[in-house]
């Protein structure tokens, strides 16, 4: 596996970073939340807020959590992070952290905590083209399998051409004035009954649909930010765990 310098650029000023783990973690069948569960001894929140650090060390970090948690808020507070209870899904989560950021942000990065081995490197980037003017950064690897299209019926329509498709990751970085903006347009405010847009997967969906005339930037992301879902990729981040040393 590919080894990685852990030199980081230090947080600009007005940098927070809003770390999802209010999710429940079904999938992978440990009957916890998933930022909850083991990677060698630590928790999967705790591997994400030690990337946070080493990668970003300074800025505001805040953390949302399911409601009714008592354990990641500890772990948050442990590692210097503001706990936030989240909604019911990843949009409204996300909404309820930036209402709680001070004024002073200007730029937010958003974190899935299940992408918790997510190398310097990457944040590094998202960085970098935020504080080169990108209102919009979010990091892609390649497709590298085939993929084929199919009909309503399940019918394979054909190879589609795998050139133009990029697989998402995080950490998604934002000009926080235009992320408040595109929360508001799609009714996610707290204070304004927290709508749930259809077809949101994430935070540059929130721009793509809201805000067209702002292009998401894309930079390079890395396998080793690969998020954590089922049991399979809980074999694989001991493994990289295990061999980072």
């Amino acid at each position: 596996m590919t080894h990685h310098q852990t030199a980081s650029p230090s947080a600009p000023d007005g940098l927070a970073v809003v770390v999802v783990a209010a999710g429940s973690g079904t999938r992978l069948g440990y009957g916890m939340p998933k930022a909850l569960v083991p990677v060698n001894g630590r928790s999967v929140l705790e591997h994400a807020l030690a990337a946070v650090r080493r990668a970003v060390p300074g800025a505001t970090t805040i953390v949302t959590v399911p409601a009714g948690d008592t354990d990641l808020t500890a772990l948050a507070r442990a590692a210097g992070a503001s706990p936030v209870v989240g909604g019911a899904t990843r949009a409204q989560s996300v909404a309820r952290a930036l209402a709680t950021l001070p004024e002073t942000v200007t730029h937010v990065l958003v974190h899935d905590a299940a992408r918790c081995l997510t190398p310097p490197a990457v944040f590094e980037r998202v960085v970098t083209a935020l504080r080169t003017g990108a209102p919009a950064v979010v990091p892609v690897t390649e497709v590298t399998d085939t993929v084929r299209g199919v009909d309503t019926e399940g019918r394979s329509t054909g190879t589609v051409d795998r050139a133009g498709l990029r697989c998402v990751q995080t950490p998604q970085g934002f000009d926080r004035a235009l992320l408040d903006r595109v929360n508001a347009a799609a009714g996610l405010l707290p204070d304004r009954g927290e709508g749930d847009p259809a077809g949101i997967t994430d935070d540059a969906s929130l721009v793509e649909r809201f805000a067209p005339e702002h292009p998401v930037t894309l930079v390079a992301g890395d396998v080793e930010s690969f998020k954590i879902t089922r049991p399979l990729d809980l074999v694989l981040a001991r493994a990289l765990v295990n061999s980072r040393g």
